[in-house]
């Protein structure tokens, strides 16, 4: 067991114990790769911050039962990808037909940004709004699939214990998002 396992193994034990500074301690372990996993499943910050809420609440809640079987990042990730899953099936029964905003703040793309050229900005600006719009149209499994693939970098293993179903769904599925979102960004390849 490499260090950070050990780590967190005791962190979940002493939670178990009802030690509610360790549960913090593996809250802000995690904390910011569950926002992040929700924000670009859900592509909204403030309803990323409502899953990311929902996910600690119910690893708080189901903490007894976690059996050490996985690693408590792989247990809690399953939790947030479940929750976003809900959330998204949720938003569709309320939302179908309403066309999905952005926000403001919106600070993903600062990462492919070059300030000094205004230019550029728009346009990486532009081709991730794309991806989000091309987002819209994955099933949640997909999206789910896609998102801790190619944006958290999980492994298939780990995406298939996650959502519990075999290592061959999970690459299809990944397959199937991927050329959905190939389709939806197939103008940026023709020329």
């Amino acid at each position: 067991m490499d260090q950070e396992n050990h780590i967190e193994f005791e962190l979940v034990r002493r939670a178990q114990g009802g030690d509610s500074k360790a549960f913090e301690e593996l809250v802000m372990l995690s904390d910011r790769q569950v926002l992040t996993l929700a924000y670009h499943m859900t592509g909204n910050l403030a309803d990323a911050q409502d899953v990311y809420q929902e996910t600690f609440l119910r690893a708080f809640r189901g903490l007894q039962g976690f059996r050490f079987q996985s690693s408590f990042r792989t247990w809690l990730l399953r939790i947030a990808t479940n929750q976003a899953i809900n959330w998204r099936a949720k938003r569709r029964l309320r939302l179908f037909s309403q066309p999905h905003e952005s926000d403001a703040e919106d600070s993903s793309c600062s990462q492919f940004v070059d300030n000094s050229d205004p230019s550029a900005t728009v346009h990486v600006q532009e081709i991730l709004q794309h991806i989000r719009a091309g987002m819209d149209f994955l099933s949640a499994k997909e999206r789910a699939v896609f998102t801790l693939r190619h944006f958290e970098g999980t492994k298939i293993k780990e995406i298939a214990a996650m959502l519990g179903c075999a290592e061959g769904t999970v690459k299809n599925l990944l397959f199937r998002a991927t050329k959905k979102l190939q389709k939806a960004l197939s103008f940026y390849t023709e020329e």
